[in-house]
């Protein structure tokens, strides 16, 4: 199996990534009018701007797709399996776990006070940060994925399926998973949210992509396609994906500068849930399946993001918007990136475990 050479802009695309972060924090704390102004622009907690912005992202790796490949994927049933084993019965149990033993026992000493709910009722912090824990937990990545299995140089047509799937058994088992493992009597499900987002980030530029893909191949030619026009697209996704990171942090900037240190005790039991879950779909599943590469390393990445948004919105309705769950939340888009692409690193690193996978 051959792996494709990064550009010189791809290979530092983490540095790229830590910029803009900081331009956003930046942005969101000197002109906090200008980051709540466009945060304003939202429909059913889904920010326009940002929504924008994932089109743009989205839409380069949607043309890409060879369909007749997506229905091929179908036929191989085991990295579908694979994933929907991790995100559904496994990760919100170690999450639960994981968040439990820092936020609940090692780092409970440092997460002192209580806060009122939106509820009115009063919780001990500690408390609330794992319920936001949680909430990411039982939440699987829908469109962000395409982003990390394209840069991982995965099976595109696959992680759509894979996409399509986990976004449909949202709808029937985040309620529930959150019932149980939040004890909350009533969960409510944004499904104006879960549907909204689907549709923008996948729905949208899956439908521009396939017809403007027919219609470029039509009329220009297959080589045109692949040797002008996709050279012309290239940057953009990534370009896109830089932009959606300014705009996320700037709409969180103030958050994050003042509660830094709290930051950081929520960030550590989600980035080792994080890489426990990588680990456990990746080296050990994936390679007891004896997957190909190609579908190996999107399964594991499925499995180890996490939809921000539907979390964030989930913890704004269940506990309030200056919650602790709330910033439980922000503080998983604040390491989902960085993260992410570490993993993308070192799924293609090891891409050659898996070159005598069938």
């Amino acid at each position: 199996m051959t792996i494709k050479k990064l550009s010189w802009f791809e290979n530092y695309l983490t540095l790229w990534v830590l910029l803009c972060i900081g331009l956003g924090i930046t942005l969101g704390k000197l002109a906090p009018n200008v980051a709540t102004t466009l945060n304003d622009f939202s429909i059913h907690q889904v920010s326009i701007p940002i929504a924008v912005c994932l089109f743009f992202m989205m839409y380069p790796i949607m043309v890409k797709i060879d369909f007749a490949q997506v229905l091929k994927s179908t036929k191989t049933p085991k990295p579908i399996l694979l994933t929907l084993v991790i995100n559904w019965v496994i990760k919100p149990f170690t999450m639960l776990g994981i968040s439990y033993f820092f936020l609940g026992y090692l780092f409970k000493d440092f997460l002192p006070g209580t806060e009122i709910l939106a509820n009115g009722e009063e919780v001990e912090l500690w408390r609330s940060y794992i319920a936001g824990t949680i909430l990411l937990g039982i939440a699987p990545c829908t469109a962000m994925v395409l982003m990390w299995g394209y840069l991982a140089k995965g099976n595109d047509g696959l992680t759509l399926i894979m996409v399509a799937i986990n976004s449909l058994i949202m709808l029937f088992l985040y309620a529930p998973l959150g019932r149980l493992l939040l004890n909350v009597n009533a969960m409510p499900v944004p499904w104006e949210t879960i549907l909204l987002s689907v549709m923008t980030y996948v729905a949208l530029p899956l439908i521009a992509g396939y017809f403007s893909r027919k219609w470029i191949i039509r009329y220009q030619g297959l080589d045109w396609f692949n040797t002008k026009f996709l050279h012309w697209l290239s940057p953009i996704s990534i370009s896109a994906m830089l932009a959606t990171l300014v705009l996320l942090f700037a709409f969180k900037g103030e958050v994050i500068i003042d509660n830094p240190l709290t930051i950081v005790w929520i960030a550590i039991p989600l980035f080792i849930q994080t890489v426990v879950i990588f680990v456990l779909g990746y080296f050990i599943l994936a390679k007891w399946l004896k997957l190909p590469y190609q579908d190996a390393a999107p399964a594991a990445l499925i499995g180890a993001s996490n939809h921000f948004e539907v979390a964030i919105a989930t913890a704004v309705i269940l506990f309030g918007l200056s919650s602790g769950a709330a910033l439980a939340t922000v503080v998983g888009v604040l390491i989902e990136v960085p993260l992410m692409l570490m993993l993308v690193s070192i799924c293609k690193k090891t891409a050659y475990l898996f070159d005598n996978a069938s």
